[in-house]
């Protein structure tokens, strides 16, 4: 019996419920093992991310001198260093006022205490009643009965560690976005070579600086109005005469990073440390007041206005995000929440696979704009 060379194949049969099934189970598995590993691995892949993400917010900069004739190599160089040393002297400059904070915390966290007393808060009640319920228990309690006190690592020790693992985490991200600036388009031409047809190569291409020009764009934009914040909210607190004011300009450029949450404490430490310093309730409440409305000009005017809409986010997302990377990574993996969430809706926005998921994570004007 003869077969029709002409004839179509046959379809191909539908997968069976079981092989849909164990590749649920595959990708539910590989999910997990990814968050897994992103948990175990912070410490290597921290300074990773930090590298990329610097790399991405100095590579306009970059782009720009080399269109003037500046080898990659040698503004990356200058880049970092000048990056390194700006950082060392921000640290430099507020460690003075930060250890000053410190020793002053009792003395702050007694007026506060004070006040509260003179108003009748119900919180100093309650705390009374506490002290008095764990007095009357150790009234009570054997004398037989030994405690055992378990011995914690001093503060002097916890702050040298710490400070050594920033430093080391501080120095593999300087090194690793130096030799990423300087390998120029390295990276992209690889993923070119990596295309098998002239078109793709085009389109890979493409792709890639349109994601490249988006992310770094974004992140040099928004790491410049945050600077500017931060300076405005320092002097503005250094008028006003809230001590401190240089750390607290910092802590709000930081902070800033966090949308939404990093302004809400940083309108809540201001007030505390405002409340302690002054003695009226009104006066109290300029300094959180100024830094208010300083976060509400940045938030609806200045950022919109530098940014536009399209690289807005849609608020649940954004807490999702800074949730997510807060568990897995600290409060680095707060800070770096956003950026992170920036990057994968470019991402996603080139790719029309992941465009539907690029859709979610885009705020609700971005969204009506697309249905227009």
């Amino acid at each position: 019996m003869t077969t029709d060379p002409q004839a179509p194949a046959p379809p191909a049969p539908d997968a069976s419920p079981g092989s849909t099934r164990l590749q649920k189970y595959v990708g539910s598995i590989l999910f997990l093992m990814i968050i897994y590993s992103l948990y175990v691995g912070r410490e290597f892949l921290t300074p990773i991310v930090l590298a990329f993400l610097l790399a991405l917010t100095l590579s306009p900069i970059v782009r720009f001198l080399s269109k003037r004739s500046v080898p990659a190599a040698i503004s990356a160089t200058l880049l970092i260093i000048l990056t390194a040393l700006f950082i060392s002297a921000l640290v430099y400059v507020t460690s003075g006022p930060i250890s000053a904070l410190v020793a002053d915390a009792p003395a702050i966290g007694q007026k506060l205490q004070d006040k509260a007393h003179s108003l009748q808060m119900t919180v100093e009640k309650a705390i009374k009643a506490t002290a008095q319920i764990d007095s009357a228990t150790e009234a009570v309690a054997d004398s037989n009965v030994q405690k055992v006190v378990v011995a914690q690592p001093g503060i002097l020790s916890r702050a040298a560690g710490n400070a050594v693992s920033i430093g080391t985490t501080l120095a593999i991200t300087f090194v690793l976005s130096l030799f990423l600036l300087a390998s120029g388009t390295l990276f992209y031409e690889k993923i070119i070579q990596s295309a098998p047809k002239l078109s793709d190569k085009k389109k890979a291409l493409r792709v890639v600086y349109n994601v490249e020009r988006e992310i770094s764009r974004y992140l040099f934009t928004i790491t410049i109005i945050n600077g500017l914040l931060g300076v405005t909210i320092g002097i503005g607190l250094w008028f006003i005469g809230i001590p401190n004011a240089l750390v607290w300009g910092v802590a709000a450029a930081i902070l800033n990073f966090l949308p939404y949450i990093g302004a809400l404490l940083t309108v809540i430490v201001v007030a505390v440390i405002s409340l302690a310093t002054f003695d009226g309730i009104l006066i109290g409440l300029l300094a959180p007041a100024f830094v208010l409305t300083c976060n509400i000009v940045e938030g609806q005017f200045v950022t919109p206005l530098m940014l536009g809409r399209r690289l807005e986010l849609n608020t649940v997302a954004v807490f999702i995000s800074i949730s997510f990377w807060s568990w897995i990574w600290g409060f680095i993996g707060a800070l770096l929440a956003v950026p992170i969430l920036v990057v994968i809706k470019v991402i996603c926005d080139h790719f029309e696979p992941l465009q539907a998921f690029g859709n979610f994570l885009s705020a609700q004007q971005t969204i009506n704009k697309s249905e227009e």
